[in-house]
């Protein structure tokens, strides 16, 4: 049998960023062919993840990045076992890549869509998620992904747990109300951005139940339905979770919506994310 030296394992750790041991291991099986050796680990480790495979991932990480000019943002959402892992250089290295591909590349409409297209230095992102899977010795899963064009404002909570992407129309007097509505977001959690974005059976079943709570009050049909306007902007604002007609969090003398159109925009759409939510 070959002599196993130092050198050679640790060239072999070098290369596959594996533990130790296992390397040495893979090169006693080898008889020192360092090649043989990685095919080796490589198999071991699919093996060990393999059994991984029904395992819960309730920590991860949420990746943001936006575009120099401020045209675009992406978000990507990584989903693994352990709150060590999800704190790891070894994901952050690999979210950092997924979220520029998306951000910059095609676009994506899934995970496994993006693991599909190119990485840095010729490989495939799939190729990298199989090597950091390797690394890391448990499960990882690219959960998500979103990418909205600008005027958009985003928010990245410190802990990486909480992400918003908030898309207005219009041409914002003030960038920095883009952000001010995507951390109001991020606090408030609305359902939706505006009024025509609920169901509208949710909207009707409102309607008809404050109509007919007004006629049992025995009031004249015009009041009855200013009544029901007034009582439906509450609804939304309270219990539909309407963005625009929300008091906005910097500043309860307004809305939402009314910040937005001081600002000269308005709300489209937003995507809030919690890990794992």
């Amino acid at each position: 049998m070959a002599e196993i030296t130092a050198a050679s394992v640790k060239q072999l750790r070098d290369q596959t960023d594996l533990p130790m041991m296992m390397c040495k291991q893979a090169l006693q099986e080898a008889d020192g062919d360092l090649n043989k050796a990685i095919e080796i680990l490589k198999e071991k480790a699919g093996k060990r993840l393999e059994k991984r495979t029904d395992n819960v991932t309730e920590e991860g990480r949420i990746f943001l990045k936006v575009s120099d000019d401020g045209s675009r943002a992406a978000m990507v959402e990584i989903q693994c076992e352990s709150a060590p892992v999800a704190g790891s250089e070894s994901l952050a290295t690999f979210g950092g890549m997924l979220v520029t591909q998306l951000l910059t590349g095609p676009g994506a409409a899934s995970g496994a869509e993006l693991l599909q297209q190119p990485g840095p230095g010729g490989k495939s992102l799939s190729d990298i998620f199989t090597e950091v899977s390797a690394k890391i010795q448990e499960k990882i899963v690219v959960n998500r992904v979103a990418r909205l064009d600008g005027p958009v404002g985003t928010y990245l909570h410190h802990d990486g747990k909480t992400a918003v992407l908030f898309q207005a129309t219009g041409a914002p007097k003030n960038a920095e109300v883009l952000r001010d509505v995507a951390m109001h977001i991020a606090a408030m959690k609305p359902n939706v951005a505006n009024v025509a974005d609920l169901d509208p059976s949710i909207v009707k079943t409102e309607r008809d139940r404050l109509i007919a709570e007004a006629k049992a009050s025995g009031k004249p049909d015009n009041i009855i339905e200013k009544m029901v306007e007034g009582r439906l902007k509450g609804f939304y604002r309270d219990d539909a979770g309407v963005l625009v007609e929300q008091p906005f969090a910097k500043d309860d003398s307004k809305s939402v919506g009314q910040v937005l159109k001081d600002a000269g925009c308005e709300a489209k759409t937003f995507v809030l994310w919690r890990v794992g939510k």
